[in-house]
């Protein structure tokens, strides 16, 4: 509620692309995103809106970690567009090994169109400033038995998760994700 109304007055500054707690995953976690042209441009903001007082919303006593990262779409990534995709959204990020992540644009690419024809990609990015070597990826489905049934589809037909891939990640995990009543994206 806090994070909200704070949200009223920031977004006169800047407006969010999306806004979402974990439902499944690690819990009590909030993930707000923020689209910038670029690092200059979010400093600038984030200045401005710190200097008129209406940001950062009075939500310190919940925080106990707070973990920022700057992310790049690929160039391929849609882009994130307010409007009803999900409610539900996962989230996997994955920490690759060094020099695989070119490797793993490549497979994508060739296999993404035919895996959005069983549901949308939300959007996928590099970290560019924050965790090294870290692809996110989110994407939106009705409901948790939708995700499982395009899931299993794309790996029985091959689809997806394109070929190639698992040796060039060290990690991966997931996360489901709901949107705030005031998310763009919801």
């Amino acid at each position: 509620k806090r994070f909200e109304e704070a949200y009223e007055k920031r977004k006169e500054f800047s407006e969010l692309a999306a806004f979402f707690y974990t439902e499944i995953g690690p819990l009590n976690q909030i993930i707000h995103i923020w689209p910038y042209e670029d690092v200059n441009q979010r400093q600038e903001i984030r200045a401005e809106a710190v200097k008129s007082g209406v940001w950062p919303p009075n939500i310190a006593e919940f925080i106990q970690h707070q973990h920022v990262e700057i992310m790049m779409p690929w160039s391929f990534s849609p882009e994130l567009t307010p409007g009803n995709h999900g409610p539900f959204y996962e989230m996997r990020s994955y920490i690759c090994k060094p020099g695989s992540i070119p490797a793993t644009q490549e497979r994508w690419q060739t296999k993404l169109e035919e895996r959005t024809k069983m549901s949308p990609l939300g959007a996928v990015f590099s970290v560019d400033i924050g965790t090294a070597l870290k692809i996110v990826h989110l994407w939106p489905y009705q409901d948790l038995k939708q995700r499982s049934d395009v899931r299993g589809e794309a790996a029985e037909k091959g689809i997806w998760p394109p070929k190639g891939g698992g040796p060039g990640f060290f990690s991966q995990e997931n996360k489901i994700l709901l949107p705030a009543s005031f998310s763009p994206m919801q």
